[in-house]
């Protein structure tokens, strides 16, 4: 597997984590791979050959080839047909909500095709141009165009949203919401509301997926393999609570998931 990522323009970092890339030469007996929730949500163009989603066992739907994945609650199943050839953006959480006008949990749990969000017209002609273009840094150009020229058509993000989302992000998911708004609770159902609008998930969601995501690096960086002091260092209330929710956001224990071939993908994305 080839995976790269790429820094964004200074005027979007605040809005992207970054760009990636992945290359997978064609196999005949590809894998499953069991994607995890990272927390983000990303604009994805497959450029080389399908990949399947699994909605179910054995059923599966063929994803859009330029689909934006949004905030996801539970793992779930990807397959390549061929060769694997996808060129992406992971936005921060609150990143996304910048450039469309739709409620961003009408996103969650699914791949949306770019047509539905931008109109048919501009999704075309933007996904050709990153067809066309012969390297990552002339898609990361025409990408950033794009959203800069979108940027420039919309409204901020609510700050009260932002503001919980950079006290998750600095506690590692472990911030309550009240420790948050400190007295002012009044804005709790305000702060719901937008919330799953413009992120997509609940702010408890987002929060088990952030702290996830702390120990997930632990254990894949291999830090320390006690899981009591992983559970400690990532701010869980003790290891059963780290085990019930890594079995919740992967489907496995964490003894199981360092060496299950499924997961070979979603180690490279998180590592």
């Amino acid at each position: 597997m080839n995976y790269q990522t790429f820094q964004p323009n200074i005027d979007l970092e605040s809005l992207i984590s970054c760009y990636w890339t992945l290359e997978v030469p064609a196999e005949s007996d590809a894998q499953r791979q069991r994607i995890i929730p990272d927390g983000t949500i990303e604009m994805a163009f497959i450029l080389g050959d399908d990949i399947k989603r699994y909605t179910s066992g054995d059923e599966f739907i063929i994803q859009p080839r330029a689909m934006v994945l949004g905030q996801t609650i539970e793992p779930f199943y990807i397959e390549p047909t061929g060769y694997v050839n996808t060129f992406a953006i992971r936005f921060y959480p609150y990143g996304f909500a910048n450039f469309v006008s739709i409620p961003i949990k009408n996103l969650a749990n699914k791949e949306t095709p770019i047509d539905l969000l931008f109109g048919e017209k501009t999704a075309n002609e933007l996904e050709q141009k990153i067809i066309e273009a012969t390297n990552s840094n002339e898609r990361i150009e025409i990408i950033e165009n794009f959203l800069l020229d979108k940027l420039n058509e919309k409204t901020t993000i609510d700050n009260i949203v932002k503001t919980t989302i950079d006290a998750l992000l600095a506690t590692n998911g472990s911030a309550s919401i009240s420790t948050i708004l400190k007295e002012d609770l009044s804005k709790r159902r305000q702060l719901e509301r937008n919330f799953k609008n413009q992120i997509g998930v609940s702010p408890k969601q987002l929060g088990k997926v952030i702290r996830l995501q702390t120990a997930l690096k632990m254990l894949l960086n291999k830090k320390t393999e006690n899981l009591t002091d992983i559970a400690y260092k990532s701010e869980y209330f003790d290891q059963a609570h780290f085990i019930k929710d890594f079995k919740e956001f992967t489907g496995i224990n964490p003894k199981e998931f360092l060496d299950n071939e499924n997961m070979a993908l979603s180690t490279l994305f998180y590592k």
